[in-house]
């Protein structure tokens, strides 16, 4: 797997301001608190001290080298957020080698396919217990140690089977973004981190590497249930909380900010999908001693936007904040969001087809969201495939759909394109309905809109009800699978 392809200049002036550094690896900071007997991990099963950590990444290593892993090996992880995760992804890149993470809900084909893509040497599930695994010696204190420089993931984007999207990233392009937004986030040693999204998705290994890169201890939730997140809030006590709109949503829901003490958090993020200016609000009402934050990021990217936390509320609800050190943000004529610096990655893993779209012509990240540029700040407006042309007029339907969710019957909402025979596209929203509410109508939904002032060439003109949505792993709708009937 190649290494990233900076030029020089770029590669020094990234270490020269700090953006990157030589020591910005995950076995560097392990090894730095090895000794420690200050918690790293607390869980369900109990609490690792930073030295129990230390240990068993290096007998697990160890056991992981007696199956034939070297340096540049691929090993494919399908786990929840539990220790034996995280034990895992230290001792591969302790090793030299690259993980690569497989969502949960996988099944089949779509594993096959990572599999064959990525070339992965083995593939370890929950069906492998890391006892098993765990040699009786620790891996050789002479053995090799990683460069900076070296990939260490390789993680697939949530699409089809037919063009994977693998994304390699080195240690100093996601460490380097890691440790620089713990800083800005104000975590420190004495921070309890908790992230109820997967570790699997980039958005979940960005609390970890921050929480790592301070020496943070880290709360783990294997899987996101609403009533489990609010009980792990409440038993483990995080200051620092990494959260989607989905998460806040559905504890608001069920009434669970109210019935649950939320009072240790002093960080909340909010990211992984548009986040509802109200929505937003809500979760800064409900935890008045927390800094609300907002943040937006890609799998090529990991952090490229967010706020800090004293940007304040208003900042927070309406944008997905400003660049993160060293990055360089630019909106283009056609309202695309394109990123650049030390955070992005280089190119698809063995996909050239989408490596020719991904850049534009002096090496900017093409993201393929829009944005608005609000002083310092930016605001995410959509996607530039959800925007629908009905008879010439373009318009984005994000903020049709911010409005439908805030509907008191509707639970979640999507709209995507239809064809017709004379405007060529016009507005299908689909609806999931709030349970024991009943579900509106077409014509009962467009007076709700126009009574709050969206223009009349935003409709929609046809509503569909389905019983849920299909979802992505860190719960965002997947627009490409809902099929008009």
């Amino acid at each position: 797997m190649d290494r990233p392809a900076y030029s020089a200049e770029d590669e020094r002036e990234y270490l020269a301001r700090g953006w990157w550094r030589d020591e910005d690896t995950l076995w560097h900071w392990l090894r730095a608190r090895a000794s420690s007997e200050t918690p790293a991990v607390v869980s369900s099963a109990g609490t690792l001290t930073r030295r129990e950590l230390h240990d068993r990444v290096l007998r697990v290593a160890e056991g992981l080298r007696r199956k034939g892993i070297e340096k540049g090996d691929v090993v494919a992880i399908q786990l929840p957020n539990t220790p034996a995760f995280l034990i895992l992804h230290l001792a591969i890149a302790r090793l030299g080698a690259v993980m690569c993470t497989v969502h949960m809900p996988y099944r089949g084909a779509e594993i096959e396919t990572i599999l064959a893509h990525s070339g992965a040497k083995l593939l370890l599930t929950s069906a492998y217990p890391l006892s098993e695994l765990e040699a009786p010696q620790p891996l050789a204190i002479d053995h090799p140690a990683p460069d900076s420089r070296d990939p260490f993931l390789l993680l697939y984007t949530s699409g089809t089977t037919a063009s994977p999207k693998g994304v390699p990233h080195a240690y100093r392009t996601m460490l380097g973004n890691s440790r620089l937004g713990a800083q800005e986030k104000k975590l420190t040693a004495e921070s309890r981190v908790l992230c109820p999204a997967p570790f699997s998705h980039l958005y979940g290994l960005y609390s970890l590497h921050c929480a790592w890169s301070v020496g943070a201890c880290t709360c783990l939730l294997p899987a996101f249930k609403p009533d489990e997140l609010a009980i792990a809030v409440e038993k483990y006590k995080p200051t620092a909380l990494w959260s989607g709109p989905a998460h806040v949503a559905a504890c608001r829901n069920a009434g669970l900010f109210d019935k649950h003490d939320w009072s240790s958090l002093k960080l909340a993020i909010v990211s992984g999908s548009m986040a509802p200016p109200p929505l937003v609000r809500y979760f800064a009402d409900k935890l008045p001693g927390a800094a609300i934050t907002q943040l937006w990021g890609m799998t090529e990217l990991q952090a490229a936007l967010y706020t800090r936390p004293g940007d304040g509320i208003e900042a927070a609800s309406a944008s997905a904040g400003r660049p993160s050190p060293g990055t360089q943000v630019r909106v283009s004529d056609e309202g695309e969001l394109q990123v650049k610096g030390p955070l992005t990655f280089s190119g698809y893993y063995r996909n050239d087809e989408a490596n020719r779209t991904a850049f534009t012509a002096d090496g900017w990240f093409r993201s393929g969201d829009l944005a608005e540029q609000k002083g310092k700040y930016f605001a995410i407006t959509g996607r530039i495939k959800d925007v629908i042309n009905r008879g010439g007029v373009k318009f984005n339907p994000a903020d049709v759909e911010a409005l439908l969710d805030s509907h008191p019957q509707i639970l979640q909402s999507a709209i995507v394109p239809m064809p017709d025979a004379v405007l060529g596209e016009k507005a299908c929203a689909f609806i999931t309905v709030k349970p024991g509410a009943q579900a509106p109508t077409l014509e009962g939904l467009v007076q709700y809109l126009l009574s709050k002032d969206i223009a009349k060439n935003k409709l929609p003109e046809r509503l569909v009800v389905i019983p849920e949505m299909p979802l992505t792993p860190t719960r965002k709708i997947i627009k490409g699978r809902l099929r008009i009937p």
